[in-house]
């Protein structure tokens, strides 16, 4: 219909909307915004990581100091809501086309050129930092970097930009093919690729991943039962979407009488109606939507789930042994790879092989799952988000 396209608020007006719904209640730009924390919605680990981040720098530098920004979602929110349906539908329904996309993206001279060449996010970035007057930068996408270094060499950045990479070891090249000051690893695997890529080792710091302030707060506190000790096995299923035959997979964690099940069905209200019918009278908790994610991690002994940036860092961060039953091809495969490395976890896509991957953890007095969960200990970073947010503004003053 004719007059039904509405033109983009200009430039300006965007960031001047966004500074004054950000600073409407208490501070101003000058008084806050010290710290620009940059993310994308296109898999929950960059925001994930951006928040923990963001936490962190308030928490060390003072309430305030860091601003979040989704810039794609803020320039064009119609348009990125269209593109994070299509992400997710190639990430969730046809994984091969992804996986071919991925390695594409990772090979191409194409797509950083592009990224260097959106016009509109890059004066929408240069008006925020103009605005916000930051003294650091740090990124949980990677696209950012194009962004900032075409902004370097125009003359409009000048202070000190990190990538925080949120994927381990299957790191895709855009995290490194744009210049910045330094990058924040998740773990030694992954900051060795980037070594072999040819980036300096005296700009990679190997912080952990940025998870949320519950994990060090309650480091000391919450504890799986003890198994020697004859404790019942606890086992926590996150159920994703697009995981095949995940309602028989809890079906048959279910019908184990001598564990404790956890499910969560996410915003699925049919499917945790169904397993909630199914649970009658068992030692089961059936969740919808929960953000105790972190406090089920830290008290169950196994989590079953995807290889999922965000969820594969806090069960190490919460030395939650995984069963990983889906690997999204590309970024996630890393992330499984980083668990088989180091002997934390197994592979087990079909329901009889999750089962039987946790019956061999617990057999014994737990022995298999105790070696699992010893094997996290040296990459459990809980505290990776304080680690890298009081490294921030010290070295972007020196």
């Amino acid at each position: 219909m004719r007059g039904s396209f509405r033109r983009p608020p200009a430039v300006d007006d965007l960031t001047s909307s966004y500074l004054d719904s950000r600073f409407a209640v208490g501070g101003s730009p000058d008084a806050s915004g010290r710290i620009l924390v940059l993310t994308a919605g296109y898999g929950e680990g960059h925001n994930t990581a951006a928040r923990a981040l963001a936490a962190a720098c308030d928490d060390v530098y003072g309430e305030g100091m860091a601003k979040v920004v989704d810039l794609f979602s803020l320039g064009s929110p119609r348009l990125n809501a269209l593109v994070r349906r299509g992400y997710f539908h190639a990430v969730n329904r046809t994984p091969r086309l992804w996986s071919r996309a991925y390695a594409w993206t990772d090979r191409s001279n194409v797509v950083p050129r592009c990224f260097g060449m959106l016009r509109r996010n890059r004066q929408l970035l240069a008006n925020l930092i103009a605005s916000l007057g930051p003294r650091v930068i740090c990124s949980t996408y990677p696209a950012y970097a194009f962004l900032l270094e075409r902004l370097r060499r125009e003359g409009r950045l000048n202070v000190p930009h990190y990538n925080v990479v949120t994927d381990s070891i299957s790191i895709n090249s855009l995290w490194w093919k744009a210049g910045c000051d330094g990058w924040f690893l998740p773990n030694q695997d992954s900051a060795d690729v980037l070594q072999q890529a040819g980036v300096e080792a005296k700009r990679l710091h190997v912080s952990g991943f940025p998870v949320t302030p519950y994990f060090s707060r309650h480091a000391y506190e919450f504890f799986p039962p003890d198994l020697a000790a004859g404790a019942r096995p606890r086992v926590l299923y996150i159920i994703n979407p697009g995981t095949r035959n995940a309602e028989a997979t809890a079906r048959r964690l279910l019908a184990e009488p001598e564990w404790e099940i956890t499910c969560v069905a996410g915003r699925d209200e049919n499917l945790r109606l169904r397993l909630q019918r199914a649970a009658a009278g068992r030692p089961a908790c059936i969740l919808g939507w929960t953000d105790a994610i972190p406090r089920l991690l830290m008290t169950h002994h196994a989590v079953v789930s995807k290889a999922g940036g965000a969820t594969t860092q806090e069960a190490i961060a919460a030395r939650c042994p995984m069963i990983v039953n889906r690997v999204v091809p590309g970024q996630e495969e890393g992330n499984y790879e980083l668990l088989r490395r180091r002997g934390a976890g197994a592979l087990a896509e079909t329901p009889e092989t999750v089962i039987a991957a946790l019956r061999g953890a617990f057999a014994d007095g737990g022995r298999g799952w105790s070696k699992w969960r010893a094997a996290l200990i040296p990459l459990s970073r809980p505290g990776a988000a304080w680690a890298i947010a009081a490294q921030l503004l010290p070295v972007s003053a020196s």
